[in-house]
């Protein structure tokens, strides 16, 4: 039984009229059905406030938008990866949180748009945001940015891609941004966890929307594979600082809770916060959720630290 009750109100009006839809499966949409959906919600996502400079750039043909949040220079450097289940999502489904992150964290964001399932399988993704990390660090002074200090973010796929590249960047031993943050984080495509059964039907992003996307960019892959589903992996000792988010009434709880204990047990540097009343996504509805709100102060609030 969902439980409706203890959602907070905008989120449960959403849910509700999911249920009351009769819980379209994402696997009945077409892809462009599933992109033009995901920027339908964006008015979710609250404000459009000011930034100080917003400005985009193509780099070794990948795009980049960069937001400034002032004429500093040495700005502690976020590179974020949006979520969208590795087939959705792109500069606008996520501008308006960070015209937020980089306000309330005085920091430089850039937002990496990297190539999207089905028409670019893997490793298209994971490469795209290993460059981008690489290509910040190259240009972050340039931009106004402190090069080592560096950020890698990101929602639901992203969270999965900026773990992985900090795995990348660790087997080459040269250097690791300063801590990574993963927002309810895609990490097992195998799909074995128990909040995958107890909350995979009702709370929108459902069980079929996360697996119809891994199964779209793995292709021919296993989801067992070590890129595929990076909580089983036995090399996470040596990440930076990690901070994870999970909500109450994700299929994904319970992989990125798994996650914040074996990092404590590798001796990593780790915190995990659980915001009750919200679902997988909430980071996107800071106009109708209080949680999401404090979700981006939170985060904010750790790249001053």
């Amino acid at each position: 039984m969902t439980h409706l009750i203890n959602l907070e109100p905008g989120i449960r009006k959403l849910v509700a009229q999911f249920i009351d839809a009769g819980r379209p499966s994402a696997r009945q949409q077409s892809i462009q059905e599933r992109r033009q959906g995901y920027l339908n919600t964006i008015d979710l996502a609250g404000e459009i406030v000011p930034v100080w400079d917003i400005f985009d750039q193509t780099i070794e043909g990948l795009p980049l938008r960069i937001y400034r949040s002032s004429n500093q220079s040495n700005l502690p450097v976020l590179i974020y990866y949006h979520g969208g289940c590795f087939v959705s999502g792109d500069f606008d489904t996520h501008d308006r949180q960070l015209r937020m992150l980089a306000n309330l964290g005085d920091c430089l964001v850039v937002a990496v748009d990297y190539r999207l399932a089905p028409e670019h399988v893997y490793p298209a993704a994971h490469d795209d945001a290993f460059k981008a990390i690489h290509i910040v660090r190259g240009h972050a002074k340039l931009w106004g940015g402190n090069p080592d200090d560096i950020t890698v973010a990101g929602d639901s796929a992203g969270g999965h891609l900026a773990l992985v590249t900090c795995l990348r960047l660790k087997t080459q031993r040269q250097w690791m941004p300063k801590r990574q943050v993963l927002i309810y984080p895609m990490l097992d495509a195998t799909a074995s966890s128990n909040s995958y059964k107890t909350l995979g039907d009702d709370y929108i992003i459902t069980r079929d929307a996360l697996l119809s996307g891994f199964e779209a960019y793995l292709s021919n892959v296993a989801p067992d594979h070590p890129e595929a589903s990076p909580l089983f992996r036995e090399d996470l000792a040596g990440l930076p600082e990690t901070h994870i988010i999970t909500a109450e009434f994700d299929a994904l709880v319970d992989e990125g809770e798994s996650l914040f204990r074996r990092l404590l047990e590798l001796g990593v540097e780790v915190q995990c916060r659980r915001y009750l009343g919200v679902n997988h996504g909430f980071f996107q509805l800071a106009g109708i959720s209080s949680a999401a709100r404090k979700a981006i102060k939170d985060v904010a609030s750790i790249l001053s630290n």
